[in-house]
């Protein structure tokens, strides 16, 4: 069950029903869990930017972590040369 996309009436109605599912046997995870299970392989470049936007847009130190890892292989990222083309125009 993704924990972070679900909701109760309260935080105390949420949590009761978190238990209740993880002693049926469910698993939580994150909503982020589930988007790298579905990315899976960074090899399907069809998908990769724009699951790294939304990474990078909403996933906090892990998405500043990812822009860094791929500053250091790559180069700057490219929504950064972007943006300075659009600034000199």
């Amino acid at each position: 069950m993704v924990v972070d996309a679900s909701g109760g009436t309260s935080q105390v109605a949420h949590d009761a029903a978190i238990q209740r599912m993880i002693q049926a046997g469910a698993v939580p995870v994150t909503w982020q869990q589930v988007l790298l299970e579905y990315q899976r392989d960074w090899a399907h470049k069809e998908t990769y930017e724009p699951v790294m936007d939304l990474v990078k847009q909403h996933s906090g130190t892990y998405g500043i972590g990812a822009e860094y890892a791929h500053t250091m292989i790559h180069g700057q990222p490219p929504y950064h040369k972007k943006a300075r083309e659009l600034s000199l125009t």
